[in-house]
């Protein structure tokens, strides 16, 4: 079709009397385009001079009036119901228009149907009337859009020479496209998580908004209203302080930001380490931000500044800070606290202790990769330093009843536990305590006497204690009978001074040298 100031210039050198050949001459147009314009000017009410003086939009609906389509016509009223179904079929595969076209001849549509350049002419209008886009204006620093690509990167393992495939996620700024891209060995949850934590420092702080498609690792359950997002993503939210957001399903064009930097990915990178090898995952990311770096400050075609230019300008100062603490996933599950007042968390097969009164009852235990905090009714019952011994225990002695803390004191006692503490009293009770651990083969056969002979100093007290082991200092044999009879007959209270100058009275009952000579 012909501009306006063309078809113009057609009609005013008609209306200066040339012929259809000169026109034909001075234009270069063919003699059928001319004589097309000048019948629909003859059909109309209007003279080649009026015409001319009409404006370009009223001479556009004179001339172009009768090109609309034939709505009266019942082969286009048929046709018109069936262009949504042919539309949709044409998106399956190995179908094509001559199929439709076919199987459009073979319904017997009123007055005999379209021929194939007519029916492709219409579905044509009716698929690009549907398929139109919007166009988004977004805003510096308030998007951050993440999306996987299809096509995966990988690394050579060293020690097999296996080719390790690896996941990519791409995330890019809409308003300057600046990217991030890393590769990470798959798309689970705890992944995700670290690169987005390396997403963010590498942009230096956090956007306002999170946009996602309807990934397994961000949304549980797809809603184009109200999607359900993991757990992870609310922990993600609120460490963060953003806010997610999930795309439609099967609406590439809600991220079509993220769509376009997947295949800009493809052409200036991934194309740009098919020849390079990597024999870790590190080194492969080490790659990859090589040319990330070209890329973001490559400039755009046609213009005098990069994606980089884009996002320090305007982009870098209107982003959050970061927060002071890193991120960890924190996973939750529900358990029983078994009889031994133990809770067992199955992805380490390792059990940790809580009150043994919360036998029985059903706790929550949320974990880190570092910590295990358990609760019961939203009350933190325990805490512990997350331990991976499959089938081991961590047990804290405040979580047993005092029977189960008294034997498992015992397991503790050795010779050195009773001398430390009966040096606490002094040294005569030290001496004490040696002689008692070393009256028998085996030290262990001692420690029930050793630790009764302790206790005494909480019943008699440590100074009668050490002065009831002064008696005992040139005893050949020291136990827990002997010290538990000097106390309880208070022989340690009478005065030993004038035992040592003790003599025999003289009487008649007492025999002298005398009758043994």
């Amino acid at each position: 079709s012909k501009t306006m100031q063309q078809i113009r210039n057609i009609l005013q050198q008609r209306a200066n009397g040339l012929s259809i050949r000169a026109i034909v001459r001075h234009s270069n147009y063919s003699r059928n385009t001319i004589r097309g314009y000048l019948r629909l000017i003859e059909r109309s009410s209007y003279t080649l001079s009026e015409s001319l003086k009409l404006s370009d939009e009223a001479l556009g609906e004179l001339l172009f009036e009768s090109e609309t389509p034939p709505t009266a016509d019942p082969r286009y009223l048929h046709l018109q119901q069936k262009l949504p179904h042919y539309a949709t079929e044409l998106k399956k595969r190995h179908v094509t228009r001559q199929l439709l076209w076919e199987e459009y001849h073979e319904s017997h549509p009123p007055e005999g149907g379209y021929g194939y350049t007519q029916f492709c002419h219409y579905l044509n209008q009716h698929i690009a009337n549907k398929d139109v886009s919007a166009l988004f204006v977004h805003k510096p620093g308030a998007k951050l859009m993440v999306d996987y690509s299809g096509d995966k990167l990988g690394y050579i393992d060293r020690q097999t020479g296996e080719i390790i495939q690896c996941d990519v996620l791409v995330t890019v700024l809409p308003f300057s496209s600046y990217l991030y891209i890393e590769a990470v060995p798959d798309q689970k949850q705890e992944y995700f998580a670290s690169s987005l934590g390396n997403t963010f420092g590498y942009l230096g702080g956090m956007p306002d908004c999170i946009v996602c498609d309807n990934m397994k690792t961000a949304v549980k359950k797809a809603n184009r209203y109200e999607p359900a997002f993991t757990e992870l993503i609310e922990q993600l939210s609120l460490h963060y302080k953003v806010t997610f957001m999930a795309t439609r399903v099967r609406k590439p064009k809600d991220k079509a930001t993220a769509e376009t930097s997947v295949r800009v990915s493809y052409t200036r990178i991934f194309s740009k380490l098919r020849n390079l090898e990597a024999f870790s995952l590190a080194e492969l990311n080490a790659q990859i931000r090589e040319e990330l770096e070209k890329l973001n400050r490559r400039n755009f075609k046609g213009r005098n500044y990069s994606r980089h230019d884009l996002f320090v300008q305007y982009e870098q100062p209107l982003l959050k800070s970061l927060p002071s603490t890193v991120f960890e996933v924190r996973k939750t599950v529900m358990a029983k606290v078994q009889r031994n007042y133990h809770v067992q968390l199955g992805e380490d097969c390792h059990l940790y202790s809580v009150p043994y009164d919360q036998v029985g009852k059903q706790v929550k235990i949320s974990y880190t990769q570092s910590q295990v905090e358990i609760y019961a009714d939203h009350r933190r019952i325990a805490f512990h330093s997350r331990d991976r011994r499959r089938y081991g225990y961590s047990t804290l002695a405040v979580h047993m009843p005092e029977n189960h803390r008294a034997i498992h004191q015992q397991k503790g006692w050795d010779g050195a536990y009773f001398l430390s503490q009966a040096a606490s009293i002094g040294p005569h009770t030290k001496a004490a305590i040696g002689k008692i651990l070393e009256s028998k083969v085996f030290p262990e056969q001692t420690f029930n006497s050793c630790l009764g002979a302790l206790r005494l100093a909480g019943k008699y007290g440590k100074d009668r204690l050490e002065k009831a082991c002064t008696l005992l200092s040139e005893a050949p044999r020291v136990n827990y009978g002997i010290l538990e009879n000097i106390l309880k007959n208070n022989m340690d209270k009478k005065d030993t001074a004038s035992n040592s100058d003790f003599k025999t009275p003289v009487h008649e009952n007492i025999r002298g040298s005398k009758e043994l000579s």
